[in-house]
């Protein structure tokens, strides 16, 4: 596959790993060379050939035999929140949200270990500290910020975020547990898309939709939506 480059980087498929949706499935994906200094020069082209960036690894889902994973962005200037995203936004009216240097500190770090303690329990990330936090979230190349939610200065989530040309990138998303009735994860999509838009940005990238997946029906309630289809980036049916 070539990224528009005469020079392209090289691409690797990774082993069989399981499945990080389907607890019954291998999957395997393909992976831009993690030694060439270009990276963060393609990432940009990469995303548009969805790709997404997990540390300093930019890969793609690539299963023999299983398409699930699908790469969606939206265009920021034509959504619309919704009456339930209305709602969110009027029910966390109290919170400020600030784009922030993407650094570890002690707050951040307890924030992360705590939400990883409580949604993936046994789940080998809830052992993580200071050097996974680093690895994970900042990365050695990548232009990020982190957009924080705070409340009366208390820091209720983070969001990872990566610059990227005309477009973000959401990377990853912690928060407080014990705010579910805020739905947070919710309310920093929110915030993204006026961050892009103030900044006059085209798209807000938000890694892979699976079709019938509990933990991936939110990104579906955020329209229009675009899918990649493995050549070109498509309104998703809104059926």
């Amino acid at each position: 596959m070539s990224l528009g480059e005469p020079d392209s980087l090289r691409l690797f498929h990774t082993g069989l790993h399981p499945c990080g949706y389907w607890p019954d499935r291998t999957a395997r994906d393909l992976v831009l060379d993690p030694r060439d200094p270009r990276l963060a020069q393609f990432y940009p082209q990469a995303l548009q050939w969805g790709f997404r960036r997990s540390g300093d690894i930019v890969y793609r889902p690539h299963c023999q035999g299983c398409r699930a994973c699908v790469a969606v962005r939206i265009p920021v200037a034509a959504f619309r929140p919704d009456r339930s995203q209305r709602r969110c936004l009027a029910r966390n009216a109290d919170v400020e949200a600030r784009v922030v240097p993407a650094e570890r500190d002690d707050e951040r770090l307890a924030l992360y270990r705590c939400y990883l303690r409580a949604r993936h329990p046994q789940g080998g990330m809830d052992g993580h500290g200071a050097a996974e936090f680093d690895q994970f979230l900042l990365g050695s190349w990548t232009q990020g910020r982190f957009l924080e939610l705070r409340v009366r200065q208390r820091l209720l989530a983070v969001a990872a975020t990566d610059l990227t040309g005309d477009a973000l990138s959401a990377v990853y998303t912690f928060y407080d547990p014990d705010e579910a009735a805020r739905s947070l994860g919710t309310l920093a999509i929110l915030r993204q898309i006026e961050w892009a838009r103030r900044e006059d940005r085209s798209h807000l990238y938000l890694g892979y939709w699976i079709a019938g997946h509990g933990k991936m029906d939110y990104k579906r309630r955020f329209r229009p939506l675009e899918a990649f289809d493995g050549r070109h980036w498509q309104p998703l049916d809104e059926g």
